[in-house]
């Protein structure tokens, strides 16, 4: 499968780059991956770098109450902040569990699973797996001995499992709520909303960092806009998504405490 069909637009990513985490992703196929499953066990090592990850509206009212929500790159792409530095997720510890009670984003959940658009020849969205990820194991390479975790076959003979079903699914409601989530993005940027911005955070001990290269939804331009404009924004959904960006502003400090935690293990 070449790269280019893998979902660039989720991540905003652009030419030949993969989307945030995936670096081998394969269409799944019973003959080429019928001795391989998912170990069953939370393990978000992949994510300890991503300091930005990417959100999707419906998610946003859980996401905003531990972690800011921005908009990055040309596509204004809504992210949430988990780090203060380059390389740095402040709610991924050394292994490879994420903070408690803080949400876990659903772009991170459906990994290593991830949909490849093939509508240019079968007209539909193929199911991949990254087979560069630790946690897809392939029986017949290496048995299966891990007593701690279970393994989740991919196939059943030539049938896709429950699991496979189930990982279809997730990352077909992603795809949709993904979509959705663009075009109230384009909503909000028609009407001319979003404005670059940067935050100074000082940490514990004194140390201040500068935090640039984003954008967010102007509160004062919004509340200028005519009414027509105002109820345009209603319409289409995208109120939801500025309230809860808007409120996320409120989660700075949650990253400021998670660093100082951080710093004290």
């Amino acid at each position: 499968m070449a790269d280019a069909q893998i979902e660039r637009a989720s991540t905003g990513a652009a030419g030949n780059a993969l989307p945030l985490f995936y670096s081998k992703p394969e269409a799944l196929s019973p003959i080429r991956h019928g001795s391989l499953g998912l170990i069953a066990r939370a393990d978000f090592s992949f994510a300890r770098s991503a300091h930005a990850i990417p959100v999707v509206a419906p998610e946003m009212p859980s996401a905003m109450r531990s972690y800011p929500i921005v908009f990055i790159g040309p596509a204004k792409t809504p992210v949430i902040i988990t780090g203060l530095r380059q390389d740095e997720n402040l709610f991924v510890d050394a292994d490879g569990r994420w903070s408690e009670p803080h949400y876990i984003p659903a772009y991170v959940r459906r990994y290593p699973f991830v949909l490849a658009d093939e509508s240019a020849t079968s007209g539909r969205l193929t199911l991949c797996v990254d087979r560069a990820s630790e946690r897809v194991i392939d029986q017949l390479a290496a048995p299966f001995r891990d007593e701690g975790a279970k393994l989740a076959l991919f196939f059943d003979g030539t049938e896709p499992t429950e699991a496979t079903k189930q990982a279809l699914a997730f990352c077909s409601q992603f795809q949709k709520d993904f979509n959705a989530t663009r075009a109230m993005v384009d909503k909000i940027e028609a009407h001319g909303l979003f404005a670059p911005r940067q935050s100074k955070v000082t940490l514990e001990g004194g140390e201040v960092l500068n935090l640039t290269d984003f954008q967010i939804i102007d509160e004062q331009v919004l509340n200028k806009l005519a009414d027509e404009a105002f109820l345009d924004l209603r319409k289409s959904g995208a109120l939801g998504l500025i309230y809860c960006h808007l409120a996320s502003s409120n989660s700075w400090s949650s990253l400021v405490y998670q660093a100082s935690v951080r710093k004290q293990a």
